[in-house]
């Protein structure tokens, strides 16, 4: 015999309403201020319900609860703690690995993350950096790809791959499906690659490279939307050649190695600060081979001019970027004006009189 159904339809606008006034709480937060608050806002003028709806969400269950949102959460596209994979199997054959659980001793463990280029709206395609660093090193890449194709993140990173001077011998992205996804794995199974991921909603499990995207994408690109080929085409640009250089030859980068509480306070202690190039050179596990090739191109960089190129691009960048967004913006202006003009009836405008010959 089926269930009876304890919850109608009509509860739910009451639920929603009540759910916005608190911001969007889950269900185990939302359930207590039903039980207290129901009849206050019904005092107030608030909320408007019958007795029955008013006991009803008094008693509703936090299971209950989110199970009612279910379809609001979704038409806000907001994530849920327990929201679905579109590829459950996939997810339960690559194993998490949290931000204490790695070897700060073994070269070639890569943490993978996607900045995105989005600016203010979500909307439509437009760039993400793909940006990579080995954990040990610190020695990081990038590449800017449009859009969020499964396909074009890994010919991404297969070129970012071509650019590391030593083997990669696992790859740790986030939840996102851009990295998640069959045509990565079935690529870390064909290079025999370890292949690992943070566990949902958990930055810190991918430290490494969240301080990268901070302060090699973030602090130069900034935050504005890019989403043409002339732009892609400067990142690239950055990203292959001067940037990268700059990053790895001329950039020193502390690493933790104690940290400890002593009177409620913590105190960290670093390692002496080294550029990601250094941390290759005097690594054991790294070929003499490899490190001549280093020691080659170091010596022919000057990070003066360095700067002066990657400044050059940056500004260049900004004003490819500042004459697309006027553009937009006469485009936009132009379109509110014909609105304005042809928002009315001629016909009865003259009748009116508003309108003079």
């Amino acid at each position: 015999m089926a269930r009876p159904v304890e919850y109608s339809a009509d509860l739910i606008a009451p639920l929603v309403q009540v759910w916005d006034i608190f911001d969007e709480p889950c269900g185990q937060r939302l359930a207590p201020l039903l039980k207290e608050e129901i009849e206050r806002l019904r005092k107030m003028g608030e909320l408007f319900l019958s007795n029955q709806q008013a006991k009803q969400l008094k008693k509703m269950s936090a299971k209950t609860i989110d199970r009612l949102l279910e379809h609001e959460k979704a038409t806000r596209m907001i994530a849920t703690k327990y929201s679905k994979n579109k590829t459950p199997l996939l997810y339960g054959k690559i194993p998490t690995k949290m931000s204490g659980e790695w070897d700060l001793k073994v070269l070639g463990q890569i943490q993978i993350d996607g900045v995105e280029h989005c600016g203010q709206s979500v909307a439509g395609e437009y760039l993400n950096t793909i940006s990579v660093t080995d954990i040990r090193s610190q020695w990081w890449e990038g590449d800017a790809v449009l859009g969020k194709g499964q396909s074009r993140t890994l010919e991404a990173l297969k070129s970012v791959r071509k650019r590391f001077p030593f083997a990669w011998k696992e790859i740790h992205p986030d939840n996102g499906s851009s990295f998640i996804n069959y045509f990565l794995y079935e690529y870390a199974q064909k290079e025999k690659l370890e292949f690992s991921r943070s566990r949902p909603y958990k930055k810190n499990d991918n430290c490494f490279i969240e301080q990268k995207n901070s302060r090699n994408v973030r602090r130069h690109v900034g935050h504005v939307r890019y989403d043409t080929i002339r732009e892609q085409a400067i990142l690239n640009d950055l990203y292959h050649n001067d940037l990268r250089l700059f990053k790895n030859f001329f950039q020193p980068v502390m690493r933790l190695e104690l940290k400890e509480r002593y009177k409620g306070h913590i105190h960290r202690k670093y390692q002496p600060a080294k550029t990601p190039y250094q941390y290759l050179i005097d690594d054991p596990n790294v070929s003499q081979e490899t490190k001549a090739k280093l020691k080659t191109i170091y010596e022919r960089l000057n990070p003066a001019e360095l700067h002066r190129s990657i400044e050059a691009k940056l500004k260049l960048l900004a004003e490819i970027y500042q004459t697309k967004h006027q553009r937009a913006t006469e485009m936009c202006e132009e379109k509110n004006d014909a609105t304005v003009r042809f928002s009315f009836d001629p016909t009865t405008a003259f009748q009116l009189g508003s309108l003079t010959t």
